[in-house]
């Protein structure tokens, strides 16, 4: 199949697009690189760097004809979202519309998006299901949500005159290999590695006890893979995340502990909570594994220690 995967030169995309070569498919990537690098996209991909809120830069992208589009670009930090919410939205919900548009007046079949666990905002169903009342407390999660709902919005339309089929992932807190090390304003796995990395200590905005639902990448693209051509998925959406809950706390010690690095004053600082963090967080995912046979299958020790071995690496590079 030829698959755009739009945000492929970014930590979740260029995972997505290795996977999908490995899988003998024609990988076209769209990046703006605001925070993708071109040094992730993988050989064998066709890449082209646009931004998906310029309907005229995607243009070129779908006149080729395409099987499937992996929508992945997207303004992905929650502290962004309250410091720029007009990107926010502009990134998120335009350049998803603009995706759309094009698949229609393309006729492309298929279109999976990353949806996120911040639609569900302070919810205190846990584990969380799919159908619990989505009701975000961040801009991110709100423009995440309404993306997600114009997605299935348009598969549902009774004017277009082709099926398409559209499957959304509500993903959770995702980590592994190429993920930001340098960014303070998003994932806090990425952060803490390389807070340790810079001989800085780690910083915990609340309590710590605060909770995250962690899953390795690997399992990210096990699931998207093996959804792309399964019909049961058409017009679903799925949680994906390892289906158990950890303390920041906790995962501070996770982290000290893998660099050999043990809790205390000068490796850990508290500060104030942060707008729009949910306070506990919990894939349910028996929908994902009822139907796309899918179960994580990287503990998070072992995950940890792959992204920490990875992180080190880069570093001792960029060093040298």
């Amino acid at each position: 199949m030829r698959i755009l995967v739009t945000g492929g030169a970014g930590f979740i995309g260029s995972h997505m697009a290795d996977r999908l070569l490995k899988e003998g498919h024609d990988v076209v990537i769209v990046d703006n690189e605001s925070t993708g690098r071109r040094s992730n996209v993988p050989a064998g991909a066709k890449y082209i760097r646009a931004d998906v809120t310029h309907l005229d830069q995607l243009e070129p992208v779908f006149a080729g004809g395409l099987d499937a589009v992996f929508h992945i670009a997207g303004q992905v930090s929650l502290i962004r979202s309250y410091s720029d919410p007009t990107l926010d939205l502009h990134t998120n919900v335009e350049g998803t519309i603009n995706v759309l548009r094009l698949c229609l007046r393309s006729r492309v079949p298929r279109l999976l998006y990353a949806s996120s666990m911040t639609v569900y905002g302070h919810t205190a169903v846990l584990p969380t299901l799919e159908d619990t009342v989505c009701c975000p407390v961040s801009y991110y999660g709100i423009t995440k949500y309404a993306a997600e709902r114009y997605v299935h919005a348009t598969a549902e339309r009774v004017d277009v005159d082709f099926d398409f089929r559209v499957t959304s992932f509500r993903m959770y807190n995702v980590y592994g290999s190429r993920q930001a090390l340098d960014n303070p304003y998003q994932g806090v796995l990425g952060i803490f590695i390389g807070n340790l990395l810079r001989g800085e200590a780690l910083t915990i905005y609340g309590d710590g006890h605060q909770s995250r639902d962690f899953i390795y990448i690997d399992d990210i693209t096990d699931a998207w893979v093996s959804a792309l051509t399964n019909p049961a998925t058409y017009g679903g959406v799925f949680n994906l995340g390892s289906g158990q809950r950890l303390a920041i706390r906790q995962l501070a010690d996770h982290v000290l502990s893998a660099f050999g690095r043990g809790y205390g004053n000068d490796t850990v600082v508290y500060a104030p909570g942060r707008s729009g963090e949910q306070r506990h967080v919990e894939a349910d995912i028996t929908r994902a594994r009822k139907v796309l046979g899918w179960e994580p299958k990287v503990p998070f020790g072992k995950g940890l220690a792959e992204t920490v071995r990875w992180a080190r690496s880069t570093s001792s590079m960029h060093a040298a």
